[in-house]
């Protein structure tokens, strides 16, 4: 598949409908409950929220850093998908956000982003890398990684593989599915360290059958 194609063409044509899909699942609420009680949000931050599709991580982040009183030093993100960011442009100006910075890019391609867009303390993702090509998984963990100062943190959200999420994700949007020990295997070869898979908290524990949640330090 090439850099930018399939997954591009897909969502321009999905993202409202996939928009819906997630709010459905109470996707962003399970998101915004893992970083209200997340012990890595702290004052003065800088964040990258890659693959940020329709804003769903984005927003519960930045819900979340509102609620928890703490301010960012950069809050940012990026997709390949030009219809997803005008759709989380959209928004943003309807809240009245201000501070949240888009660009467009592939994760397979980050010399694309601005210069200013690397060391990040944290770096988060959500149901994004589920549709690199599985043989360029460790390329796009690494250029992820590379974006993290030293000793910062990533966090992936990521699809399981169990019969319903192959008939709900894999089937019905086209994305690649991993274990646990997959997942493990790929950050290893990637470089990432004390590598742990933390557990939705007690308001987004209804996600746990669908996802894995991946905690990295660079």
């Amino acid at each position: 598949m090439p850099v930018t194609s399939e997954p591009e063409r897909f969502f321009r044509e999905r993202h409202a409908t996939y928009d819906r899909f997630i709010r459905w699942m109470r996707y962003p609420q399970g998101l915004r409950a893992f970083f209200l009680a997340s012990p890595l949000l702290r004052p003065g931050l800088r964040i990258l929220d890659a693959g940020c599709g329709t804003g769903a991580l984005t927003l519960a982040l930045h819900d979340a850093l509102v609620r928890r009183g703490f301010a960012t030093r950069a809050l940012h993100a990026f997709d390949l998908t030009p219809a997803m960011l005008d759709h989380l442009r959209a928004r943003i100006r309807r809240r009245g956000i201000d501070g949240i910075r888009l660009a467009l890019a592939n994760v397979l391609a980050l010399d694309a982003l601005p210069p200013d867009r690397t060391a990040y303390d944290l770096v988060v993702s959500a149901s994004m890398l589920e549709y690199v090509p599985r043989d360029r998984f460790v390329e796009a963990l690494r250029g992820l990684r590379g974006r993290l100062r030293d000793d910062g943190r990533f966090i992936l959200f990521m699809t399981r593989r169990n019969p319903l999420t192959r008939i709900l994700i894999e089937r019905w949007w086209a994305s690649n599915l991993y274990t646990r020990d997959e997942l493990r295997r790929a950050f290893d070869a990637a470089g990432f360290r004390d590598v742990a898979f933390p557990r939705f908290p007690l308001g987004g524990a209804h996600l746990a059958v669908w996802g894995h949640i991946v905690a990295a330090r660079r």
